[in-house]
C-alpha cells in the first residue's frame, strides 16, 4: 500500500475529529453564485479558489493541514459553504506533492505563490487573513510572521505552533518511555525511519505493548507515564470529563486515545518530518526525566497510580534517564528551525483557537507559542481562544465563522478590544444559529517537553 494511502487510512481510523485536519479532496463551491478557479505553480503545487458573486472584498488564504497534498481552501466544507454565503472569498495551496506529507520546506512559498495568482484572476482584494489548520496552523504563524504586507491579520485553529523539532522530542519521550518501561527486551527503532513500513512496524508493536500493559495496575501506571510526557488529555470522544482527582478515570480516557490510533498517526509523521528535515531532528540524550514529570501537569496523577500499582516511580525514572541516548543530526535541527518553526515575531495580528483536549496537538503548545511571541516583543498582537471540546481540529461551523469575524474586526479597528475574549466570540458563534458553540475561559499547563529548540538552543547532536 502507498506511503500516503496507508497514512490517510490510519487518520481516519482515529475518528471524525482527527479526520477535520487531514487534506483530501473536497467537493468545491459548484453554485452559479461562485466561481471556482484552479492553477498550478512552478513547483508543481496546485491551488484552488472559489470566489462568490458577492464577494465582500475579504479574501481568506487557508493553509491545510497534515496528510496528503492536496490544494483546500478552508477548514471544512460546511465552513465553507457559509464563508461563501457571508460573500468572503477562499483560496489555498496543495504545497509541493513531490516531496514529504511534511511539506513545510514550501508551504509558506505555495501559500503566498497561490494568492499572487488568484490576485491576478480577481484583483486586488480590500483585506487578506490567513487561515491555518492543524500543520497549518505553524505555517499560519509564520504567514503572520513574515507575511506584513500580503496579509493583513491570521487566525489559527489547533495549530502545531510548537513547532516541529518541540513536537517529535516530546514524542519521543514517550514512545522511548513505552519502548523501555514495556518492552525492555526488545530493541525498537524510535528514530530515522529508513520507510513507513518502519515506522508501522514501531507503532504496532508500541500500541500490542500498550494495550497488554491496560489489563493490569502496573502497566496502567506506565501508560499514564508516557501519556504525561506526550502531553495526552485525560478527556476523551464520546466520555464525561473525569473528575480532577479520578486518576483511574482520567489513564483510562487517555488509553481510549492510544486505542484509537494515535501512536501509528504519530509515527506516520515521525517518517514524513525526518523525510522533510532530512534525518532525525529530536534527542533525548542529557534528559532527566524526574525533572521532566515534575514540570508536568499529570504529574500528580502519574504518582497516584504508581504508589496504588506499588511500582516505584524513581527507580523506573532512573532507568529512563539512564537510558537516554538518541541523539539528534544536527543539519536536520537547522532544516527544522528554518522551516518548522515559529514564534519568532508577528508582522500582523494573531488569532489562534483550541480545543482543552486535543489528542495531536496539545492545547499546551500554545502556551509554548504565546512565551516566544512575548519574548519577541509582540505579545500584544496575540489573542488566543479556547473551545470545551475533546479532540483535534474539532471545531463547529459557527465557532469557525466567529473566529474570522473576530480577526476581521481587528483588523478594521486597529485593536483587539474585547472582539476574542471567550465571551464575545461564543456569544457571537451562538448569535449566527448554526450548530452552536463552546468558547470558554481557560489557560492552558506548560508544554512538558525539556528542551530549549530555538534557532540557537544547545542540542544533544550526533557529531
Amino acid at each position: 500500500m502507498p506511503a500516503r494511502t496507508r497514512l490517510a487510512r490510519t487518520t481516519a481510523a482515529l475518528g471524525t475529529a482527527v479526520a477535520l485536519s487531514v487534506t483530501a479532496p473536497a467537493a468545491h463551491a459548484d453554485t452559479p453564485e461562485a466561481r471556482h478557479l484552479t492553477g498550478t505553480l512552478a513547483d508543481g503545487a496546485t491551488w484552488i479558489a472559489d470566489v462568490p458573486a458577492n464577494w465582500n472584498g475579504t479574501l481568506l488564504l487557508f493553509s491545510h493541514g497534515f496528510g496528503p497534498t492536496v490544494a483546500r481552501d478552508a477548514p471544512s466544507d460546511a465552513s465553507r459553504t457559509e464563508l461563501l454565503a457571508e460573500g468572503y472569498a477562499l483560496t489555498g495551496s496543495s504545497y509541493d506533492p513531490n516531496g514529504s506529507m511534511w511539506a513545510l520546506a514550501s508551504a509558506e512559498r505555495d501559500q503566498f505563490g497561490a494568492l499572487d495568482a488568484v490576485e491576478k484572476e480577481i484583483g486586488k482584494p480590500r483585506r487578506t487573513l490567513s487561515v491555518g489548520q492543524s500543520m497549518g496552523g505553524l505555517v499560519n504563524a509564520r504567514i503572520a510572521r513574515d507575511g506584513a504586507g500580503r496579509v493583513d491579520g491570521a487566525l489559527g485553529f489547533c495549530g502545531l505552533v510548537a513547532g516541529g523539532t518541540d513536537l517529535d522530542n516530546y514524542q519521543l519521550d514517550a514512545e522511548y518511555a513505552l519502548a523501555r518501561l514495556l518492552l525492555p527486551a526488545q530493541d525498537l527503532k524510535l528514530v530515522n525511519f529508513a520507510s513507513p513500513a518502519e515506522a508501522s512496524a514501531t507503532a504496532d508493536r508500541l500500541t500490542a505493548a500498550v494495550t497488554a500493559a491496560q489489563k493490569t495496575p502496573q502497566g496502567r501506571a506506565r501508560v499514564a507515564l508516557a501519556a504525561a510526557f506526550l502531553n495526552l488529555p485525560t478527556w476523551a470522544p464520546g466520555q464525561d470529563r473525569p473528575a480532577d482527582d479520578d486518576w483511574a478515570g482520567q489513564e483510562e480516557q487517555q488509553y481510549a486515545w492510544f486505542a484509537q490510533g494515535v501512536l501509528s498517526f504519530i509515527e506516520g509523521g515521525r517518517y514524513a518530518v525526518e523525510q522533510s528535515v532530512g534525518g532525525n531532528n529530536s534527542w533525548n540524550r542529557g534528559i532527566d526525566y524526574a525533572r521532566l514529570l515534575a514540570g508536568s501537569a499529570h504529574a500528580p496523577q502519574v504518582r497516584a497510580l504508581y504508589r496504588a500499582a506499588g511500582l516505584d516511580l524513581h527507580a523506573d525514572l532512573r532507568i529512563l534517564t539512564r537510558g537516554a541516548t538518541v541523539t539528534a543530526d544536527p543539519a536536520a535541527v537547522r532544516e527544522a528551525a528554518r522551516t518548522s518553526s515559529a514564534g519568532q515575531g508577528l508582522g500582523v495580528p494573531l488569532l489562534d483557537v483550541h480545543t482543552t483536549a486535543d489528542n495531536l496537538v496539545p492545547v499546551e503548545q500554545e502556551n509554548r507559542f504565546a512565551d516566544r511571541v512575548r519574548a519577541s516583543g509582540d505579545g500584544a498582537s496575540l489573542r488566543q481562544a479556547y473551545v470545551e471540546r475533546q479532540g483535534h481540529c474539532a471545531f463547529t461551523t459557527a465557532e469557525t465563522v466567529a473566529a474570522v469575524h473576530a480577526v476581521e474586526q481587528r483588523v478594521a479597528t486597529g485593536h483587539w478590544g474585547d472582539a476574542a475574549t471567550p465571551a464575545v466570540l461564543q456569544k457571537a458563534a451562538l448569535g449566527l444559529g448554526l450548530d452552536g458553540a463552546a468558547y470558554v475561559p481557560y489557560r492552558p499547563s506548560e508544554l512538558t517537553v525539556g528542551r530549549e529548540t530555538g534557532l540557537h538552543a544547545r542540542v544533544d547532536t550526533a557529531n
